[in-house]
């Protein structure tokens, strides 16, 4: 997100991911990707700048949760222990409603409570 001035001098937020093009006749114009358009204070070579810094702060907090090989990647889910089953648990909702749920996703037995 970039911070940016409107012509009547309100600032304004900007998601730069929306950003088509920026074009500076003579008031700098941005088109974003759905179609609008909006009209800034700020220079086409601004708002470019803004948009780099933006997108390198980003990048180096990922940089900063990488592991010691340079992977920015979550680490790999541990080995399943035998015995302990993930694809076949209980599961107790909010709702009291303890089954046993395959690894597709069904539900099987009765609502805890009922016989």
């Amino acid at each position: 997100m970039i911070q940016l001035t409107r012509l009547n001098n309100h600032p304004l937020v900007v998601n730069s991911d929306l950003i088509k093009f920026v074009e500076q006749a003579p008031d700098t114009v941005i088109t974003l990707v759905n179609g609008d358009k909006i009209v800034v204070r700020e220079s086409a070579q601004d708002v470019l700048e803004r948009v780099v810094q933006f997108r390198r702060s980003v990048l180096q907090g990922i940089t900063l949760c990488s592991d010691k090989n340079g992977s920015a990647l979550p680490p790999a889910l541990p080995p399943a222990i035998p015995g302990n089953d993930a694809s076949n648990e209980t599961r107790n909702d909010a709702g009291n409603d303890a089954r046993k749920v395959s690894g597709n996703g069904e539900r099987h037995g009765r609502p805890a409570g009922e016989k």
